[in-house]
């Protein structure tokens, strides 16, 4: 009797989803992690796996900037597996994935949708058209173009990249003479962008910025968390922590304004971060980002509610309704570890006891090596200047900044000075 030896495909009762650009560990591990809990998942990158190996069971390694390239590494997978969706939490991606979805057949917010969200003045002009309270905005192509913007909107006034992200290239520009190098600042951050190398001149909101945590499915938004954010000093918007609380009082308060700019941008299915600024007590959008928050923003979310909205961003690319029911009512917060000056890393540590014996510190991550330089804006921006961050939960806001200040007496940063 002939023995006929064949190649058992891979055989699973779990839908699969395509994760594309998956990120850095550091940053990004518990999304990939959070969605492996309920999917099985192939890989569309731009460099062969290493840490995502436990949490994939395929993948294709191909140039992620080029569109035809990953076009084909998509269709690779397809051929290979039966694909339910594809997800992404790469703001610079988030175009490609929907081109890509389309192409396979695959349920998705449309191309036109992501350009939008990807680009600030077109969601300033459906932000008015939709009545969303938003800041006034002008696109200035020249310095020249700059200042005619400010005699209109006045000072101050935002200086930013039109299609950027991360508060890279954004500054605060509070006199006329300062609006040369303002320009200069964002237009270089702004000529790195794929999709619109366009600078926006901004009426400034002077109020406290939060961001809410949204998703969108089948056309309804649903408001899970609401993040109160840090920022670092003038005229930069360098973020340097973050809270969420599940008994915020906020989050009714800032819902429906975030639910009305998803819809503007015509975003049907989704999860959105969607940051926004209180003036007067009435919030005033800043931008909707079509994806998961970064900085580990949906880590909290689920330390305080239990919600994954990882999770969440995959059962929607794959058509299917999340489970938004939170299982814990508590609050987390994440402080970032910023040096006092530019120059070379020389220390960085924390109290071991401490932090052996404090539960409530749930991570401390370093993210850059002794020697290593750190960079503040101008020079550098959040990739540049970083040496790391940690992590505390607690059962309030209170509580939790209280924690994470007393963290931070235990932490050292100390950076040399380059002459």
């Amino acid at each position: 009797m002939q023995s006929i030896d064949t190649e058992i495909p891979f055989l699973s009762a779990r839908p699969l989803v395509l994760v594309l650009s998956p990120g850095d560990e550091t940053y990004r591990g518990y999304c990939l992690e959070q969605v492996a809990t309920a999917y099985d998942v192939v890989l569309l990158t731009g460099a062969e796996p290493s840490w995502e190996k436990p949490f994939i069971v395929d993948h294709a390694v191909v140039d992620l900037s080029d569109p035809a390239a990953l076009l084909a590494g998509g269709r690779a997978l397809a051929e290979r597996h039966d694909l339910a969706g594809v997800v992404t939490w790469d703001e610079w991606h988030l175009v490609p994935t929907a081109r890509l979805a389309r192409a396979l057949g695959l349920s998705s917010t449309s191309v036109e949708v992501m350009r939008a969200c990807r680009n600030k003045a077109t969601a300033r002009t459906l932000f008015a058209r939709h009545g969303v309270p938003s800041a006034a905005s002008m696109k200035a192509r020249t310095l020249l173009e700059a200042g005619l913007a400010t005699m209109t909107l006045g000072y101050p006034a935002v200086i930013k990249p039109a299609a950027f992200a991360g508060s890279i290239g954004v500054i605060r520009v509070d006199r006329p003479e300062e609006l040369p190098a303002a320009f200069a600042f964002a237009s270089a951050s702004a000529s790195r962008s794929r999709e619109d190398t366009g600078v926006l001149v901004e009426e400034y909101l002077d109020g406290p910025e939060v961001s809410v945590e949204c998703v969108t499915h089948r056309g309804v938004t649903t408001a899970v968390a609401v993040t109160r954010k840090d920022l670092g000093p003038a005229p930069y918007f360098v973020e340097t922590g973050h809270t969420v609380d599940a008994a915020d009082p906020l989050l009714d308060q800032v819902a429906p304004a975030a639910a009305a700019a998803v819809k503007a941008l015509g975003v049907t299915d989704g999860v959105q971060h969607v940051e926004l600024r209180l003036v007067d007590g009435r919030p005033r959008l800043i931008e909707v980002n079509a994806r998961v928050g970064g900085d580990m923003i949906g880590h909290l979310v689920r330390l305080a509610t239990g919600i994954d909205l990882p999770k969440a961003a995959a059962d929607l690319a794959c058509g299917r309704a999340p489970d938004l029911t939170p299982t814990r009512s508590a609050a987390a917060g994440i402080r970032m570890l910023y040096p006092d000056a530019s120059g070379t890393l020389t220390a960085r540590h924390i109290n071991q006891p401490f932090a052996a014996h404090t539960p409530w510190l749930r991570q401390i991550q370093w993210i850059r090596e002794i020697g290593e330089q750190l960079l503040l804006p101008p020079d550098g921006d959040l990739f540049t200047v970083r040496a790391g961050f940690y992590i505390v939960t607690g059962r309030n806001t209170a509580e939790v900044t209280d924690r994470l200040d007393t963290a931070a007496d235990e932490i050292t940063i100390a950076t040399r000075t380059d002459r």
